[in-house]
């Protein structure tokens, strides 16, 4: 909407007016604008991954600037407890929501690191492969195992024999060998 009295204060004429706004708005320059938004190459869409700065850390919340319209915010609880969000790190998160009720766009750190892990072990390793892991804990039916992403060691196959407490094993590097890898289950 244009003000008609702070144009005449300025003492704009019409004609004036009109060839700024028709320069401004010309094909050249909105093209420009778009290669220079293609340039970063972010897709701001639900569900992708973006490359991102920590702005600050307010209240439970890291503020990230992902090159969109307005600051995005990731929980505090998602780093580790030795880890600290530092103003000015560069960080990838997650794209979960575009503009809550604030203004913000919701992001998660968590989940860009997990998916970025699935695809460096699809990438890497296929079954058969022997990997090395950290058991991290027990759960039903087995242990989990970090090689870049949790996985699933059933307690049937972490021994030859059955050992009579698999917690044991948590807190230590062990050997496996992928039996299957279900892609579509991210499993």
């Amino acid at each position: 909407m244009v003000d008609r009295n702070l144009l005449r204060e300025f003492d704009v004429g019409e004609d004036e007016l009109r060839s700024e706004i028709e320069q401004s708005l010309s094909h050249e320059k909105v093209s420009d604008l778009a290669s220079l938004f293609e340039q970063t190459g972010q897709v701001f869409e639900v569900g992708h991954i973006l490359s991102g700065r920590i702005i600050d850390v307010v209240g439970d919340n890291v503020v990230v600037d992902v090159g969109y319209k307005s600051e995005g915010l990731v929980p505090l609880n998602e780093w580790d407890d030795g880890e600290k969000p530092l103003p000015g790190q560069p960080i990838e998160v997650l794209l979960e929501g575009l503009e809550d009720e604030g203004g913000e766009i919701l992001l998660s750190k968590r989940k860009a690191a997990r998916i970025r892990g699935w695809e460096r072990v699809t990438s890497e390793c296929k079954e058969g492969d022997v990997v090395t892991g950290m058991v991290t804990r027990k759960i039903k039916g087995g242990l989990l195992v970090d090689i870049g992403v949790n996985v699933f060691l059933p307690a049937s196959q972490v021994d030859i024999r059955r050992p009579g407490d698999i917690a044991d094993y948590i807190g230590k590097q062990i050997q496996c060998k992928i039996l299957k890898i279900d892609e579509s289950r991210r499993n």
